[in-house]
């Protein structure tokens, strides 16, 4: 398999600075700015002088995408395809476009465990909001009927996307965060900005090294303990990271606890090993796909994709404390928590 020069791994993710020499226009502290978009907290950090305006563009850019891509605006192209859910075609914008057809290809690569028209299963189940509940088995198996995304009709001809059954939708939230990390990257090399930390509700990119040209120190949180209580750390530089796991948003009832990651052909939410994964890549939008989908997979089908692919690395953590790493990782990643087995 391929060797990933920069790495990153698995869980919450601290970015740890180490004071010492910076090179020339970098800032001890950065341009930092916060805010809620696209539906999470985002974080903004750059060190180079004189790009307040930047850090302030790249959130107006951010906001924009939302505009674009959310099911939850009216006027979203996004919405606009689900509106038109079997009645016709929708022609959208060249990246929307591009985007969805990614999202396709991520659920054959997955055996359809990732899944963009799972959206209507999202919503009858509604984990991590406060009127969470588990459905009847008659309102799953009602849904299911128009969850299918091989359904989805794409011409590039035309450029249009079209659901041909009624009541079918696409929520592109399993991808959306990393295409858009992704424009924001291009964006600061627009800008001229060569150090820089973008966290989309947890879609971390590290841009460049830190200000004193070392590679940046990322702490990886134990998805089984509180923040702050670290699994793991790496140095990393130019590399995505993203997680998923079923520690993030869960519902019980009954003594039974149900996360949210959905599994299309069940309806319920997938059972396997893991605990929770995180996805090194060269791009946020590759990473924030594959963390579901090898998730969906399993353990082992999971590493087998990740072994196939270019340019990405995984870190699995198993419901038995194990953490297993995929090969480019295994001599990059420190343990730094004695109760879990590395499995290399």
């Amino acid at each position: 398999m391929k060797q990933l020069i920069r790495s990153l791994i698995v869980g919450l993710l601290f970015v740890v600075l180490v004071a010492c020499g910076n090179k020339d226009g970098l800032l001890d502290s950065p341009i930092k700015e916060t805010g809620f978009v696209i539906g999470t907290v985002v974080n903004i950090s750059v060190y180079d002088e004189g790009h307040e305006d930047t850090v302030e563009g790249a959130f107006d850019l951010i906001a924009d995408w939302e505009q674009i891509l959310s099911d939850e605006i009216d006027s979203s192209e996004t919405s606009k395809i689900n509106q038109m859910a079997g009645i016709e075609p929708v022609k959208v914008s060249a990246p929307v476009f591009h985007l969805v057809e990614e999202s396709i290809r991520y659920g054959d690569l997955s055996d359809g465990g990732f899944d963009i028209t799972t959206g209507p299963l999202t919503n009858l189940w509604r984990i991590g909001y406060d009127d969470a509940r588990k459905p009847s088995q008659a309102e799953i198996d009602a849904t299911l009927s128009v969850v299918d995304h091989e359904q989805v009709e794409l011409d590039k001809e035309n450029q249009t996307v079209f659901l041909p059954i009624e009541g079918m939708e696409i929520d592109l939230g399993a991808i959306a965060k990393g295409f858009i990390a992704d424009e924001v990257v291009k964006y600061f090399d627009e800008q001229g900005v060569t150090t820089a930390i973008i966290d989309l509700g947890g879609n971390v990119y590290v841009k460049g090294n830190r200000p004193s040209g070392e590679a940046w120190t990322v702490g990886v949180q134990n998805p089984y303990l509180g923040r702050g209580q670290l699994l793991g750390r790496i140095r990393a530089s130019d590399l995505s990271v993203v997680t998923s796991g079923i520690y993030e948003r869960y519902l019980e009832v009954d003594g039974e606890t149900y996360h949210h990651i959905l599994d299309p052909d069940t309806g319920y939410p997938f059972e396997n090993e893991i605990a929770g994964v995180t996805i090194a890549s060269e791009t946020s939008l590759a990473g924030d796909a594959l963390s579901t989908a090898v998730f969906s997979l399993g353990l082992e089908d999971g590493l087998a994709l990740i072994e196939d692919l270019p340019d990405v690395e995984a870190v699995f953590v198993t419901k038995d404390r194990r953490i297993v790493l995929s090969s480019g990782l295994t001599d990059t990643f420190e343990v730094l928590n004695d109760n879990f087995e590395t499995v290399k």
